[in-house]
């Protein structure tokens, strides 16, 4: 049975966080805003979890989820290196609606799909998902949508297309902006766009001043699919992958 918490009232906050942050603990799916879209997670180191996850939406594991973190110093021990650019990327846009895929950690005991050995990190600008990341660690997160429907702007809209399959919905109000988070790939040597969004690709230049990017590419209708501007190894065959979303939500 699903439980919804008005987190716009401080007392439904308190509880829902703390029923949320209990449900992805035992496995559970839980819904949560986020600074794009609405997401739903699952605990990314109960593999269980996350495949209930990918299956609620439709997917399978050739659409691994991104990872939202809580912190920076989470997402620093989620890679294996973050390379010439990612603190500084991490410095400047986190938490916000930047997408860095990395290299995973070859330590990791978890299994969030076919990644070939990466990983999609955000941090949200979102007070509610913060407060729930900061107690439940790392989350696989999609937006909390059927695979081929609109991403949820609403909890309205989320609870429509997921009912029971999710324990717990936190109820935001609608996402103030769901242009979906912009994705770099820092996983080469020059670090790559693989979606436009909400952080313009000219931002991330005074950053990392050399990016490669598709002066075609335009934000997927849904935040949580990577429409890649180039190959990459988060898909079989290296052509794209999942999200965010934002996204996200990963995907988010």
């Amino acid at each position: 049975m699903s439980t919804r918490y008005d987190c716009r009232d401080p007392q439904w906050r308190s509880a829902g966080v703390d029923a949320a942050v209990a449900a992805a603990r035992a496995g559970e799916l839980i819904v949560l805003p986020t600074d794009t879209v609405y997401g739903i997670g699952a605990d990314a180191f109960i593999p269980a979890a996350v495949t209930t996850m990918l299956a609620a939406k439709g997917r399978g594991r050739n659409m691994p989820p991104p990872v939202l973190v809580g912190t920076a110093r989470a997402a620093a021990a989620l890679v294996d290196d973050l390379g010439a650019f990612g603190q500084d990327l991490i410095d400047e846009f986190w938490p916000g609606a930047l997408t860095l895929v990395f290299r995973a950690s070859p330590t990791l005991l978890w299994d969030l799909g076919d990644t070939k050995g990466t990983v999609a990190l955000r941090m949200p600008l979102h007070s509610v998902a913060l407060d729930v990341l900061k107690q439940t660690g790392p989350l696989a997160v999609s937006s909390a949508n059927r695979t081929g429907q609109p991403a949820p702007t609403t909890v309205d809209e989320a609870q429509q297309q997921l009912g029971e399959a999710v324990s717990v919905y936190l109820d935001a109000g609608p996402c103030a902006d769901n242009i979906p988070s912009t994705i770099l790939d820092l996983t080469g040597t020059i670090p790559t766009l693989l979606r436009a969004g909400a952080i313009p690709v000219d931002r991330l230049r005074t950053v990392a001043s050399v990016i490669a990017d598709n002066e075609d590419l335009v934000p997927s209708p849904d935040p949580a699919d990577f429409k890649p501007a180039a190959p990459h190894p988060m898909e079989g065959g290296g052509a794209g992958a999942d999200a965010p979303t934002d996204e996200g939500p990963s995907g988010s």
